[in-house]
């Protein structure tokens, strides 16, 4: 079995032809659709970025333009992606969900050309900003369902492309060769935009031939073999996606999977049976709920047979073995259930993922591994080795990565600072935030954390987001949040106390599991608003909140908490779109609520209104339940309470007391 030179081959265009070349039959994707598996192969994937580049060039796209892909993942999400290449252009990934402002920022800021769109919603979206996108002259659209009834120059289907695409192929049939082979590592080819936790998302110019290099060493970290199952399930903008689905798979042949919808995502991966997964901790976490909450409704004789199993695995991990018993009577049918029976590498990043949710899969025989790394250092530069696994940290760098820990404390905490083959050279448009992000060809990331005498990686949280009670006591939000995630019922925390005298929470019920809870239970709601202020949820959730704080330091208790009205979304700016909570968002528009948890009220009447997804809007009218964790609470006095201080100051403080 023979690999491509990465130093020769060093573009995505010209790694696919060597693959389609020598490897041509061998699947390269499939994709579900109406319930049956298409099959791709290498020379498929080949030619149909060949016509798409074509067609594209046909249409007048010219090297030096930003190609942007809008939808979920697809196979054209990737053929446009290295077609956008082929053509000497740039390729720019657009969430999905992404609302009409973030698109409309996104492609004017980026001056993007084209966009490969995935079917009538995202088109609706693309249309209905009309002159707010002025550079966009073409949209390519890939599902012609329902597009029929529309009257736009711009607008193209995607097979109409391929057509001129291939008419120019047969009247120049090596144009495609030579544009090919023209293509080089050191052009710039990907934007891809940051998480954006403070501001609005920057555009990291990455370039192929460093950016497949760190790929290849990221196989060297952890080993694929060609042929291997991947499925591809978080989203194609995300860098970590681009590593895996794209880069990966172009260099070690992995077979790359794309599931009929999200919510059929884990019955088609029990298909596929993948030997490798990279899913975000939100996912994760939300498999552990699930478990815990079928074996809550399961009969009592399953539930002491759940409870020895599980407990049995976590005693043999801790004692490094696995327990042949506990796979036999538990685990072996839970990883056949979630479709994990094939897996010989599993992973997760982006965000924190507490230490409860990794024992709990790892006594299933599930070999999940904490990543850690940058959009800006080309995706995850960290990973557990093999079975060194440490549940707290993020694991070891590849061996093209260097880190270090910036001005450590006496603790050893300080700021993360790293660099990798794979690095970015600037933000699109923003030197001034390159120049503030980079020195000296180091990257400083903003998150705090330690390294172990191991050399495992721990992080902490970010440098900004550390924080003190008004008694000096120091504590990371990050970490308690993850800890009240483990609970089932608990979906997001916010864990709040910067300079206040004591911490206090807000919490979002994980509303999947606790309608479930509350239905078993003959409870009586409506939706979400309703559910989350009935008296027995907050009960439930209080009982969580109380089993969390036993393990906790006293002074890092919390002590008094309340249960939203809504979920945090994206789309209100609560999250980003890795999922990643927008602190500063979330402490100016709860300000009153977070007050209110301060002064000693017992009750918050909110008054308000929600925008969802589509535009319409809600207006909720409800009353926030406070619910204290103890005795010992001081109340503030109003005007100590309602202080405020700009972000920025609280931002410098907190870094200098983080280092």
């Amino acid at each position: 079995m023979s690999f491509p030179d990465i130093n020769i081959y060093d573009t995505f265009p010209k790694l696919l032809a060597w693959n389609a070349e020598h490897y041509g039959d061998d699947v390269a994707m499939r994709e579900k659709e109406y319930g049956i598996w298409q099959v791709f192969t290498w020379q498929d994937y080949h030619n149909r970025v060949k016509w798409l580049t074509l067609g594209l060039r046909s249409l007048g796209v010219n090297a030096g333009e930003v190609i942007a892909l809008l939808g979920d993942n697809r196979p054209e999400w990737i053929w446009g992606e290295v077609a956008a290449h082929a053509l000497h252009g740039y390729s720019l990934g657009v969430y999905q969900d992404s609302l009409h402002e973030e698109t409309e920022y996104l492609l004017t800021f980026s001056e993007s050309a084209v966009v490969i769109a995935e079917d009538e919603e995202q088109c609706d979206k693309l249309l209905e900003l009309e002159v707010r996108i002025p550079t966009i002259r073409h949209i390519v659209y890939c599902d012609p369902r329902g597009m029929r009834k529309y009257d736009d120059d711009r607008l193209v289907d995607i097979e109409k492309v391929y057509q001129l695409g291939r008419q120019l192929d047969q009247q120049q049939p090596e144009l495609y060769a030579s544009m090919v082979e023209s293509t080089h590592g050191d052009n710039l080819s990907i934007l891809c935009t940051t998480s954006g936790t403070t501001s609005r998302p920057k555009l990291a110019k990455h370039h192929s031939g460093p950016f497949l290099d760190h790929c290849a060493a990221y196989l060297r970290a952890d080993p694929k073999k060609p042929g291997n199952n991947y499925v591809s399930v978080l989203p194609l903008p995300w860098v970590m996606e681009q590593v895996y689905a794209v880069g990966q798979a172009l260099i070690q042949r992995q077979v790359i999977n794309f599931v009929e919808t999200q919510e059929t995502m884990m019955s088609d991966l029990r298909e596929i049976g993948p030997e490798f997964v990279l899913l975000a901790p939100r996912v994760w976490e939300n498999l552990a709920a699930e478990i815990h909450a079928r074996m809550m409704d399961a009969q009592p004789l399953k539930q002491k047979l759940f409870k020895f199993g599980l407990d049995r695995a976590l005693k043999a991990r801790e004692q490094g073995r696995k327990s042949k018993l506990a796979d036999w009577i538990l685990m072996g049918a839970l990883r056949d259930r979630l479709g994990f029976s094939n897996l010989t590498s599993a992973a997760t990043g982006g965000a924190a993922m507490g230490p409860d949710t990794f024992k709990l899969f790892h006594a299933m025989g599930v070999p999940l591994k904490q990543l850690y790394g940058q959009t800006e250092l080309a995706g995850a530069y960290t990973i557990h080795n093999g079975e060194d696994i440490d549940y707290e940290s993020v694991g070891v760098p590849f061996d093209n990565s260097e880190l270090r820990i910036e001005q450590p404390d006496e603790n050893g905490l300080g700021e993360i600072v790293a660099r990798t083959s794979g690095m970015f050279t600037g933000y699109h448009k923003n030197d001034q935030a390159f120049h503030d992000d980079v020195r000296d060809g180091w990257m400083y990331t903003g998150d705090a954390g330690y390294i172990k005498d191991s050399g495992h990686l721990v992080v902490v949280d970010r440098v900004k987001d550390l924080a003190q009670t008004s008694t000096q006591i120091r504590f990371s939000p990050q970490y308690i949040e993850n800890r009240l995630k483990f609970s089932p019922y608990i979906a997001e925390a916010v864990i709040l106390g910067n300079e206040r005298p004591y911490l206090t929470a807000l919490l979002c019920i994980r509303y999947s599991i606790v309608s479930k809870w509350a239905e078993a239970r003959g409870i009586a709601f409506t939706n979400y608003t309703n559910l989350s202020s009935q008296p027995e949820i907050q009960t439930l959730l209080q009982q969580a909140m109380e089993q969390v704080n036993e393990g906790l330091p006293e002074s890092q208790r919390i002590k008094r908490f309340l249960l939203l009205y809504k979920e945090l979304d994206a789309d209100d700016g609560e999250l980003t779109r890795t999922r990643k909570v927008r602190r500063s968002v979330v402490a100016e528009k709860y300000a009153d609520i977070i007050n209110a948890l301060y002064k000693g009220d017992e009750r918050v009447e909110v008054d308000t209104v929600i925008t969802f997804q589509d535009g319409s809007k809600s207006r909720i009218q409800t009353t926030l339940d406070v619910i204290n964790l103890g005795d010992d609470i001081p109340v503030l006095t109003e005007q100590y309470a309602d202080r405020k201080q700009s972000s920025k100051d609280l931002a410098n403080k907190a870094l200098e007391e983080a280092l």
